[in-house]
């Protein structure tokens, strides 16, 4: 979300996938729900300020990325509406999962699958934070 509407750490992810340098994976549940948060009121002046909908944003995304079916998985997030992001990981067979969100992050790993903040990513892929 915050790499698609503002600079910083998350947007030079989306850019290193842009230029071939990592893969990213999605799913069709979380296209729906990237779809879904982006049509929030409170998206809205920031897309008009930049001409944009959510499909365009959501669709410019799903270009970049690897759609997966997720595995199914229960239980392992704080949240369980989380559980989904883990098993797109574990469906794309992920390397890291790169997320803002402090729950996720505490799980830390499962299974070869190591959940980081954007910060960390860019520095076990070589790339500075």
């Amino acid at each position: 979300m915050s790499a698609l509407l503002w600079n910083g750490p998350p947007r030079r992810l989306l850019m290193m996938a842009r230029d071939h340098d990592v893969m990213l994976l999605t799913s069709p549940p979380l296209l729906d729900e990237l779809r879904d948060v982006l049509e929030r009121r409170k998206f809205a002046a920031r897309l008009q300020a930049a001409s944009l909908s959510p499909i365009d944003l959501v669709r410019g995304y799903a270009a970049l990325a690897y759609s997966v079916r997720p595995d199914a998985v229960s239980g392992i997030a704080p949240d369980s509406d989380d559980d989904i992001v883990i098993g797109t990981a574990l469906g794309g067979r992920a390397a890291l999962l790169v997320t803002g969100d402090h729950g996720l992050q505490s799980v830390g790993r499962v299974d070869t699958v190591r959940i980081v903040d954007t910060g960390n990513a860019l520095l076990l892929i070589g790339q500075e934070a």
